[in-house]
């Protein structure tokens, strides 16, 4: 006799992961955010410098707003490119904060600036198409142009240009194989500095005149401590901005922001949002629109920047920490550690195990010259500013 006939079950197969999604970076600040709290889990002491995140609660104002919508009890859906009230707000903005006519139909609230910029890159760009952005710059640009199949072109940027790209940059990379767009971010990350008027209009003219998308990051608007910054409309009525309530208004958890477009690209946009995430929530809409009658709140927060932030100019000098770029705006300093190491990752990793001060390699921003920098954030308080000096002098001292 013969046995029962057994088939040969076939050894699984795994799916292949996608090519674009396996060469997107970690957002390298988020791992140093992940090594400070296995610290503290287990009892030690970490003085975060790392994260551009506010330490400030939302102000009373926003929160009071929306406990009194959650009130009516139903939260639902809006409409794809916000609620009409905040649109409206936000074009309302514009007039008040730059002088410059912006109509409500063109502003697209959005999951924080994150989402706009998938929106705007998916709206703009084809497969393929290759992105100015600046190094040092933040790397998100970089990590969602290629997860998107775009191609980012970083152009290193230096003291000679304060840190910001000018036309003959733009037309060099543009000959050396076109590009699609050009993206600018002023006040910058990590470098806090601030474009000037003169740059950016250079700026938005040469996109013209070259036939390029302009986008342009003003997520930190608001936060500048010598003179304020300039919204690239001012330059150019169809540049796109980015901007979110995440920074200025202490808001980074709401994850609410906002586009202005072209009018050509309200409705390619609003396909887009209807599609991908329907609308921003709700009570994050209700909480944006009340951000604009907290500026009393979040200008006593601001100051509280300006003063950790001329105590670290001071004080940083002074410990053996004085290489670094103008801090114009935002609440970070780019420094320069070469005199101690060229390994800002190791370095970052011991100030961390030695120290409880977590900072930020430079890597995470440019990765051609950023094993020679750091960035520090000082949007905590100026207790943890001094505490970070302390801990940090004593521990240059011993190298």
């Amino acid at each position: 006799m013969t046995g029962p006939a057994f088939s040969v079950v076939p050894a699984p197969v795994a799916p292949a992961l996608a090519e674009r999604a396996g060469r997107v970076a970690p957002f390298i600040v988020m791992d140093v955010m992940n090594q400070a709290a296995a610290i503290e889990r287990k009892g030690g002491s970490v003085v975060h410098m790392e994260v551009g995140q506010p330490s400030a609660p939302t102000p009373l104002s926003i929160r009071e707003a929306v406990s009194r919508a959650l009130e009516h009890g139903r939260i639902g859906y809006t409409q794809a490119l916000g609620t009409d009230s905040l649109r409206a707000r936000i074009a309302r903005h514009y007039a008040e904060a730059y002088g410059v006519d912006v109509e409500a139909e063109r502003v697209v609230v959005t999951t924080g600036s994150s989402g706009g910029f998938l929106l705007a890159f998916l709206a703009c760009f084809q497969p393929g198409a290759r992105v100015a952005i600046t190094a040092p710059g933040y790397p998100a640009y970089r990590n969602i142009l290629i997860a998107l199949g775009l191609e980012p072109v970083a152009i290193p940027v230096g003291p000679e240009t304060r840190f910001a790209l000018t036309p003959e940059l733009i037309q060099k990379a543009h000959a050396q194989a076109p590009l699609a767009g050009v993206l600018t971010m002023s006040p910058g990350n990590p470098t806090g500095v601030v474009m000037t008027p003169e740059a950016i209009a250079d700026v938005a003219a040469c996109c013209r005149r070259l036939g390029l998308w302009y986008i342009s990051d003003e997520i930190y608007h608001g936060l500048t401590y010598e003179a304020p910054a300039t919204t690239a409309l001012s330059a150019d009525p169809d540049a796109i901005v980015v901007n979110s309530f995440s920074k200025y208004y202490c808001m980074t958890g709401w994850r609410v922001g906002w586009l202005v477009v072209p009018q050509r690209l309200v409705r390619t946009i609003e396909r887009l949002q209807q599609n991908l995430s329907i609308s921003v929530p709700y009570l994050s809409q209700v909480a944006g629109e009340a951000a604009f009658e907290a500026t009393a709140e979040c200008e006593a927060i601001k100051a509280g920047y300006a003063q950790n932030r001329a105590f670290l100019l001071e004080a940083l000098p002074q410990i053996g920490l004085g290489d670094f770029l103008p801090v114009d705006g935002a609440f970070y300093i780019y420094l320069d550690i070469g005199r101690y190491s060229n390994d800002s990752m190791s370095f970052c990793r011991n100030v961390l195990e030695g120290t409880g001060v977590a900072i930020t390699p430079g890597l995470d921003f440019d990765e051609a010259r950023g094993a020679r920098t750091v960035r520090l954030s000082f949007a905590g308080s100026l207790g943890e500013c001094e505490e970070a000096v302390s801990r940090l002098g004593s521990w240059l001292k011993r190298r």
